[in-house]
C-alpha cells in the first residue's frame, strides 16, 4: 500500500494564487482613475533632492515657507545610536494632506524623503533616515494648500552619512 499523499501544490500554482489575490485586492483601493492618472503625472522633485540647504530644498519643492503647527506629531529619538538608520515617523490631524517631506539640516543634501499623499489616505509616514551628525529634523506637511512644519533635534552618536 502506498501512503503517499496526492500531488502537492507547485510553486507555479502558489504564485498564480498570490497574483490573483493581489489583483483582486487592488480593486478595493480608494483611487479613482483621476487620482491614479494625477499620481502618474506627478514629476519626481529631482531638483529639490539636490539642494544642500533646507531653505533651498523647501523653495524648490514647495515655493513657499512653512508655518509651525501643533497638529503635526513628529516621532524621532532624542539620541540615535546609529546615524545610519534613524527611525522617524509623522502623523497629523490636519485635513486634506497632499504631501509629507522630511529634511535633515546637516546632511549633504537636505531633503531626505518626500511623499505624495493620495486623497482619502491616512496621513501617516514612517521612514529610517541616514543622518550625518546631530541636527534638526524638519517635517513639512502640505495640507489644504498651506504648508506646515514640525522640528525635532536628534543627537547622533555613531555612524551616519559621513562616518
Amino acid at each position: 500500500m502506498n501512503a503517499t499523499p496526492g500531488p502537492l501544490p507547485t510553486r507555479r500554482l502558489i504564485l498564480q494564487g498570490a497574483a490573483c489575490v493581489a489583483l483582486i485586492g487592488l480593486g478595493n483601493l480608494p483611487f479613482g482613475s483621476e487620482s491614479a492618472h494625477a499620481a502618474a503625472n506627478d514629476k519626481y522633485p529631482e531638483d529639490a533632492f539636490k539642494q544642500k540647504s533646507q531653505a533651498d530644498a523647501i523653495k524648490s519643492l514647495y515655493g513657499r515657507p512653512a508655518e509651525p503647527s501643533d497638529k503635526i506629531k513628529l516621532d524621532a529619538p532624542e539620541i540615535a545610536e546609529n546615524g545610519g538608520v534613524v527611525p522617524i515617523s509623522v502623523t497629523t490631524t490636519l485635513d486634506k494632506v497632499t504631501s509629507i517631506s522630511f529634511l535633515v539640516a546637516e546632511n549633504p543634501n537636505a531633503l531626505a524623503a518626500s511623499y505624495r499623499i493620495p486623497e482619502g489616505t491616512i496621513p501617516t509616514v514612517a521612514n529610517r533616515l541616514k543622518m550625518a551628525k546631530t541636527t534638526n529634523v524638519l517635517v513639512l506637511v502640505e495640507a489644504d494648500g498651506k504648508l506646515f512644519s514640525a522640528t525635532k533635534e536628534v543627537k547622533v552618536t555613531v555612524g551616519g552619512c559621513g562616518g
